[in-house]
């Protein structure tokens, strides 16, 4: 088996008529490709919409490099308006890939993954000079390439003319067409299943050709299932007589099971078609479907469904198409769509949607060169607007491929709806998830317009959904505002700044009698975060930065202090309190001197009220009366200037120990002394002596003390207190007795004040 390329052509054919439509779809030649050195030519694989919006593929040739005059191929970009960009140019053997034949995926971590179908750095010699194997390769969205692995030819395979599809394991998983285990030479072996890490980990799982009824030369990518497993097709089959291809199933780890062979090559009419180059798609209702490029009752190919156990249905044999070599697309209106690079109304190619039941309408007929296209050869992809992009192999402008939109009329997938939508986060950040509502044929991408927000995982999905994604700590003062497009809907996410804090840098200064100006530094965590300062006393006066926003200084004042006296206040800075103290003048008269008179006090223990004389020598002098005693209070003359006096009192003893306090005043000591008290109490009556008939009675407490507390108690069940459970000095206890109707004397006991107040009831005579 021998690799043919097809060498780069430029047909010089002018078919009259440039655009055709059919069924009033409306088709857009977005951008004819140019050629080398420009960019690419000849796109033989489809496109993939990135989580960006725009359209990612590849040319098979095109470029500045390669061992061809064609160029060795590109990987370019378009946005939905036809905006083309190259993003890179490949070299050839012997390092780089050469002819991308198939379609990029966009991986998890949001760069696109890809094979070409030779360069590397392992080389056979074919009639066309050096070509490599073929390799894996990386692209990030701004064109930064990197190989991850090159193939060998044999065990591992060579000539990946297919995609790639990354796994629910986050690996990707592929096939070669040729090479592998059973194989031997520079182009022979029946191809190959392989897995590859996103770092170039490579293992081959499964090398064609094992058993007879084995297929051969895998030339379509695969697509894993809802069970896991990956299903693919092959275009040829291993046994003598017959070489239709096969659909099969492979796990993870590599166990192949051939689900159905299709008739070969000696059977031209098999009704149910021949070799499935397309690949397979699983429909929403679980089977999967595909094309033949050969076979059914025209021999122009088919499509048919198969279940994941092998049962298979053709739907359609074509008539109007010719050879569809590219899978199908399940639209968002549940129908699957897919192209014929022949047939059609000018026999340049067409675009069809088929139901899952069979019903079959051409949607559009390619006029050919130099117009708008020519050969749709790939595999078609649903845009977020709703229209189908894709390539042709030639026709355009240069005869060389272009790349249209089509409008098919199902406009965008405006069903999805994505719950919840919006988020508040504190200044911490964390983590959450959001939950996509869409059809199960509704394709979807999710992208974070704001660098504080990460998308970690569910970047793009398919039907329902979930994106998980991560807010970072927020470090300013400042709120935030994210924006993520999910599904083409807008999540929010606000964010809370941290807590605006501003402090002065010191708190109190001192100053002579002579006053003066200073300034208090104030810091602040950030620009936007406002304090003001304000003079507590009248001889303190804010000159400058009474306010600000941010780092700042407040500028005041101290007055002259005229009195002997030390002068004391505060400002409220940034809400502080900053303290300013400022010494006193020395008065004519000396120094300040108090007395007291008398020094000294001793009270009953019934306490009482007092008053001491407080006498000052010296001009202005100011004093203050405080106490820690909390059994004396000051009830007037706390502060004072020159001579005055302090009242205070006292409460009545009720502890059976002598207490002894002080009050100091103007800094001297006043000794307050009281006698030992107690409490007892009287209580009217002594007992209670009641009938047989019961009713409520009354017993008064009478303490010494009017501070004496007392409580007032029963455990006996017929006896009742109803109010004056506990109290301070005088006071009642009220209880209530009911009717003895036995003839018993009852006896019960009340403690009121500590005292047992006796009940006795007398019984029925």
């Amino acid at each position: 088996m021998k690799i043919v390329r097809i060498p780069l052509v430029i047909v010089l054919v002018v078919l009259a008529g440039r655009t055709f439509h059919a069924n009033a779809q409306t088709e857009t030649n977005l951008y004819s490709f140019v050629g080398p050195p420009t960019d690419g030519a000849e796109p033989h694989s489809g496109l993939v919409q990135g989580s960006d919006g725009s359209f990612y593929g590849t040319a098979y040739y095109g470029g500045t490099n390669g061992d061809l005059p064609g160029g060795a191929g590109t990987v370019f970009r378009i946005s939905p308006s036809g905006n083309y960009t190259n993003l890179y140019f490949f070299g050839g053997y012997p390092n780089d890939g050469e002819n991308p034949s198939a379609g990029l995926v966009q991986g998890s971590d949001g760069n696109f993954y890809g094979t070409t179908l030779g360069g590397g750095t392992t080389n056979f010699i074919s009639y066309e000079g050096v070509y490599g194997y073929g390799t894996v390769f990386r692209i990030s969205p701004g064109g930064t390439e990197t190989t991850l692995y090159s193939f060998v030819g044999f065990p591992d395979g060579f000539g990946p003319s297919s995609g790639l599809v990354q796994g629910s394991d986050g690996n990707f998983y592929g096939t070669t067409e040729y090479g592998g285990a059973y194989g031997e030479g520079c182009c022979s072996g029946y191809g190959t299943v392989f897995r590859i890490s996103a770092s170039g980990s490579y293992t081959s799982l499964y090398s064609f050709g094992s058993h007879p009824s084995d297929g051969e030369y895998p030339s379509a990518g695969l697509v894993q299932g809802s069970d896991g497993n990956f299903y693919g097709t092959t275009s040829g089959t291993a046994g003598p007589s017959i070489d239709g291809g096969t659909v099969f199933r492979i796990s993870p780890s590599g166990t192949e099971t051939t689900l159905y062979a299709l008739c070969g090559q000696i059977i031209y009419d098999c009704p149910n078609g021949m070799n499935p180059e397309g690949g397979l798609v699983q429909g929403s209702d679980g089977s999967f479907y595909g094309t033949t490029k050969n076979g059914g009752t025209n021999s122009y190919g088919t499509v048919f469904k198969i279940t994941a156990v092998g049962t298979l249905t053709t739907l359609y044999t074509f008539s109007d198409g010719e050879d569809p070599t590219a899978g199908l697309l399940q639209g968002s209106d549940g129908s699957f769509y897919g192209t014929t690079p022949y047939g059609g109304t000018n026999g340049s190619g067409n675009v069809f949607r088929i139901s899952p039941s069979g019903t079959y309408t051409s949607l559009y007929s390619f006029g050919g060169y130099y117009g708008d296209g020519n050969t749709p050869y790939a595999v078609l992809v649903q845009g977020s607007d709703g229209d189908f992009y894709g390539t042709t192999l030639y026709g355009g402008t240069n005869g060389i491929g272009n790349v249209f939109k089509l409008d098919v009329g199902l406009g965008p997938c405006g069903s999805a709806s994505i719950s919840p939508t919006n988020a508040v986060f504190g200044t911490a950040g964390g983590s959450n998830s959001v939950s996509v509502t869409a059809s199960n044929i509704c394709s979807w991408t999710a992208g974070s317009e704001d660098s504080f927000i990460t998308i970690t995982s569910g970047t793009n999905g398919t039907g329902n959904g979930t994106v998980y994604y991560s807010v970072a700590a927020n470090t300013s003062t400042t709120p935030l505002t994210g924006t993520v497009f999910i599904a083409d809907q807008v999540f929010t996410v606000t964010q809370a700044g941290l807590p605006c804090s501003a402090s002065p840098t010191s708190t109190s200064a001192n100053f002579g009698a002579a006053g003066g100006s200073s300034n208090v530094v104030v810091t602040a965590n950030g620009t936007n975060c406002t304090w003001t300062a304000s003079s507590n006393d009248s001889f303190i006066t804010i000159t400058s930065g009474s306010s600000g926003s941010g780092n700042g200084t407040a500028h005041y004042k101290v007055a002259a202090n005229t009195s002997s006296n030390q002068q004391v206040g505060t400002m409220t800075i940034a809400g502080e309190t900053f303290t300013v103290t400022e010494s006193g003048t020395t008065s004519s008269s000396g120094s300040c001197s108090y007395a007291l008179s008398p020094t000294s006090v001793t009270l009953t223990e019934k306490g009482g009220k007092k008053t001491v004389s407080v006498k000052t020598k010296g001009t202005d002098c100011d004093w203050t009366a405080s106490t820690t005693n909390t059994w004396i209070t000051i009830t007037s003359g706390s502060s004072g200037t020159g001579s005055g006096k302090v009242e205070f009192s006292v409460p009545g003893n009720t502890n059976t120990t002598a207490l002894s306090g002080a009050i100091t005043i103007a800094g001297e000591t006043y000794t307050v002394n009281q006698d030992a008290g107690g409490c007892t109490f009287k209580l009217s009556p002594k007992d209670g002596k009641l009938k047989a008939a019961g009713g409520t009675f009354t017993i008064k407490a009478t303490p010494n003390l009017g501070d004496c507390e007392w409580t007032a108690t029963t455990t006996n069940s017929f006896i009742t207190i109803t109010s004056g459970t506990s109290g301070t000095g005088k006071g009642s206890v009220t209880y209530t007795v009911p009717a003895n109707t036995t003839t018993n004397v009852l006896t019960g006991t009340i403690s009121v004040a500590g005292q047992a107040f006796t009940v006795t009831q007398s019984g029925v005579k």
